[in-house]
């Protein structure tokens, strides 16, 4: 198996976007503003609620799809010169990292500087540089990944794929996000890039027979539940089987909803995902204060749900409006920030 037959996948024009990759883009990035939600609120108010359940459900793929996903297309655009490629991949994602970086401390700094002064602010913002900082650690890896990849395609495709494996098992924990997150996930990036073909397969399958699907999907769930809730899930091993038999299971999800064309909302959620990702911490943080702090709703699961709805549609708002008010920049990188001649198409979605 060599890298050359592996990458050479029958993918759609790349002017084209695919219905089940936006659903299953949009599964996942919903579980991410869950997952923060409900945790902040539960933190906040000192308790758990019914949320608590479903985002420990969605833990052991809930990351693993979004990066499979990510390197699904990556043999598009692999074989381009380094310097399309760099900027394509790192540049882009730079320039949106620092940027909401920024806003994010704008934001927080008066309550750190409460806590430890201003001076303890800035050196908290520079180091945001090396230890990603909140939920901006997914922008941070994945030109990382995208790095390596490119720069490993010499070494043969079984023995990348084994190491990034074993990393993946042994649960490296070194307290630094980059280390750490690169050996959980980079397995996932790589195996989407890698095995693009068959995730397509494995998607119109699921169009062409839907009931075997839905059968498939049950026992998934079920297995899935049993050893979260049992404590087995985060086991060497079993924490990588989980990752991909999850992955697949929310692509196949996404490829039944889209074949139904049901719950559009969640393709809408997929198609903007990266806006999605910048932008909920607002919403999120300021839904959470104002209904912890009146007590309007006492069920903390409700609140979590109510969170996590208002971080959803609170980012597209943002986006929306920022559009409308001719601040394009927090969603498109302006030429600029272009290290190689600009396409058409500028915005964040387009380098998705």
């Amino acid at each position: 198996m060599s890298n050359n037959s592996t990458t050479a996948v029958y993918l759609p024009p790349a002017s084209e976007r695919i219905d089940w990759v936006d659903y299953a883009k949009g599964i996942c990035i919903v579980m991410v503003v869950m997952m923060h939600s409900t945790l902040g609120v539960e933190l906040a108010a000192g308790q758990q609620g019914f949320m608590h359940l479903f985002v420990e459900f969605a833990k052991p793929f809930r990351m693993p799809d979004f990066f499979l996903i990510s390197g699904l297309f990556l043999a598009r655009v692999i074989d381009r010169d380094w310097r399309t490629y760099l900027d394509r991949k790192v540049v882009h994602f730079a320039y949106f990292y620092v940027l909401w970086v920024t806003i994010q401390f704008g934001f927080k700094a008066p309550a750190f500087a409460a806590e430890q002064g201003w001076a303890h602010v800035g050196v908290m913002y520079l180091q945001s540089f090396i230890e990603p900082f909140g939920t901006l650690w997914f922008i941070y890896l994945l030109p990382i990944f995208f790095v390596v990849t490119k720069a490993a395609r010499r070494v043969p495709a079984p023995v990348i794929w084994i190491a990034a494996a074993a990393l993946e098992m042994a649960h490296v924990s070194t307290g630094w996000t980059v280390i750490d997150e690169f050996a959980a996930r980079f397995v996932y990036f790589y195996s989407g890039y890698l095995f693009a073909n068959y995730i397509f397969v494995l998607a119109e399958r699921a169009r062409a027979h839907p009931g075997g699907a839905l059968i498939g999907l049950a026992a998934w769930a079920v297995a899935n539940g049993v050893l979260v809730f049992a404590g087995f899930a985060e086991r060497p091993g079993l924490s990588l089987a989980l990752g991909f038999a999850g992955a697949c299971a929310i692509i196949i999800t996404g490829t039944l909803l889209a074949r139904m064309n049901w719950l559009g909302f969640l393709r809408t959620c997929g198609e903007h995902s990266i806006v999605i990702y910048l932008a909920f911490f607002l919403p999120m943080v300021i839904t959470r204060v104002v209904l912890l702090k009146t007590g309007i709703v006492p069920d903390i699961g409700l609140v979590a749900l109510i969170v996590t709805t208002a971080g959803v549609l609170g980012a597209l708002a943002i986006w929306w409006g920022a559009k409308r008010v001719g601040l394009n920049f927090l969603f498109e990188r302006p030429a600029m920030f272009w290290i190689a001649p600009k396409r058409p198409r500028s915005a964040l979605q387009a380098a998705e």
